[in-house]
């Protein structure tokens, strides 16, 4: 219920009171059970007729809805259980597919190419068939890990492109009462297929059908969300006032109230979650995150504490707890917690990074300098380590690797401008005037409050030729 609201008002459509709210679910409610008892009454009276329906259908039917609650309901992750009812559907799915276009092969000796190739009676087409499925599932995997940009591109442009066609198939294929339809499922029986005719063409009619449909709606949603939907904070308010008893909607506009830094009321909201789920992992870490940013850091830990309790193989909740101890001056807590971080969450190039941060901020250059080059070689666009990997061999004096650092750290987030300022300092360090002083007047363009970049640029500037040629007598 918190996804729907959520999207219902991301739409811009009114605030529904919580008692709207209460009586849209009875209605629901009480609507699915007027239906439930008129389909079994329909089904005993077609029983007790002679026809009767095919036990697989009822079979497939049942399980269907309830392994759809249980994946809904008895999976305590989201997104496990869309997974699971996913496979659940997909497999069904695929072979309504495979049996469908089987009997369309054998029965219409029009169809020609790939598709009389891939769906021939043949067992290892079976295989191929399945191949083809997996392959076609791990495009997404492939999108994630490739690393070039026009090729994600293309595939994300497949796999929508795809998608969308799906279901818009779906919308009219699955015609079970033409006859057609049901003697490539392999059923007898069946109506004539439709042929409208008429002054209206077949197209004009089909695509005004997907206009109401999808297109007029679709487009009101988006006018919605781009013109007249709420902040994100009040959408999440309205979400949290229709659904009190939801520790996800508290947490959600607590995480929104956070972001804005209203902390008082997003401190409220966490702790009217925790009320509802005491053991909601996410609250209790933000709450101590609201609270170290409240300078409240003997509280924050009690948080941290029982999150680390709640989750104790969760390597971003060590490192957020390893910085508290950091800040709260227990340093050898702070260093045993970063290590566990980084052993549960090994591939985390940002919890590497925290890690040398800690280790630069202890004097341990080597050390630090070798978990920088490890964040690096996890996550090689991270802006943030390349910087830091840069400044710590600046201090040990390797300052070629140094200077390639700060070049491509300045590639990768030309807008930060410490990065600018760092990297002119060692290019003064260089003897290379001229360009430190393009460093550091693109700094304080970026921040014209940093001092350290104004200071040095004035240095820059008293030592540069060209401008001793031009100074004041």
């Amino acid at each position: 219920m918190t996804d729907t609201l959520e999207g219902f008002y991301g739409c811009g459509l009114p605030f529904i009171s919580p008692a709207g709210i209460h009586a849209l679910q009875q209605t629901l409610f009480f609507a699915a059970v007027a239906i439930s008892i008129l389909w079994l009454a329909n089904y005993v009276r077609m029983w007790v007729a002679g026809t009767r329906q095919n036990p697989v259908k009822l079979a497939l039917f049942i399980t269907s809805v309830a392994f759809w609650w249980y994946c809904n309901n008895g999976v305590a992750n989201i997104l496990a259980g869309i997974a699971l009812f996913e496979v659940f559907h997909d497999v069904q799915y695929l072979s309504l597919v495979w049996i469908y276009n089987r009997n369309r092969v054998e029965k219409d000796r029009s169809i020609g190419g790939f598709m009389r190739f891939i769906f021939r009676r043949s067992g290892s087409l079976i295989g191929l068939y399945i191949g083809l499925v997996f392959a076609y599932g791990s495009i997404g995997y492939l999108n994630s890990s490739i690393g070039i940009e026009t090729i994600t591109r293309v595939l994300t442009g497949v796999v929508a492109a795809s998608g969308l066609l799906h279901f818009y198939y779906d919308g009219f294929i699955w015609k079970v009462r033409e006859k057609s339809t049901r003697q490539s499922l392999g059923l007898t029986g069946g109506t004539a297929d439709v042929n409208v005719g008429g002054f209206v063409p077949g197209w004009a009619l089909h695509a005004s059908k997907w206009a109401v449909a999808f297109v007029i709606p679709l487009a009101a949603m988006w006018f919605g969300k781009v013109y007249r939907a709420a902040p994100p904070a009040d959408r999440s308010g309205y979400v949290a006032a229709d659904l009190p008893a939801s520790a996800r909607a508290h947490f959600n506009y607590g995480a929104a109230l956070q972001q804005i830094g209203r902390l008082d009321e997003a401190e409220k909201e966490y702790n009217a979650a925790l009320r509802v789920d005491p053991n909601y992992v996410k609250v209790h870490v933000n709450l101590a995150l609201v609270l170290a940013s409240k300078s409240k850091l003997d509280e924050a830990k009690k948080y941290y504490e029982r999150a680390v309790q709640l989750d104790p193989s969760a390597g971003e909740v060590r490192s957020g707890y390893a910085y508290l101890l950091e800040r709260l001056g227990r340093a050898d807590e702070a260093r045993a917690e970063y290590e566990n971080a980084i052993r549960l969450s090994s591939k985390s190039a940002r919890l590497l990074y925290t890690y040398a941060a800690f280790l630069d901020k202890k004097g341990e250059l080597d050390a630090a300098i070798a978990q920088y080059q490890r964040a690096l070689q996890v996550d090689p666009n991270l802006a943030d380590a390349h910087s830091e990997l840069a400044t710590a061999l600046f201090t040990k004096g390797d300052l070629p690797r140094a200077e390639a650092h700060y070049l491509e750290a300045a590639r990768l987030d030309p807008k930060r401008a410490d990065i600018h300022s760092n990297f002119g300092s060692l290019l003064l360090r260089e003897g290379k005037t001229s360009q430190a002083i393009l460093q550091y007047e693109e700094a304080l363009r970026l921040d014209p409050k940093l001092t350290e970049a104004e200071e040095n640029l004035r240095v820059a500037r008293a030592s540069d030729t060209r401008f001793k040629a031009h100074a004041p007598k």
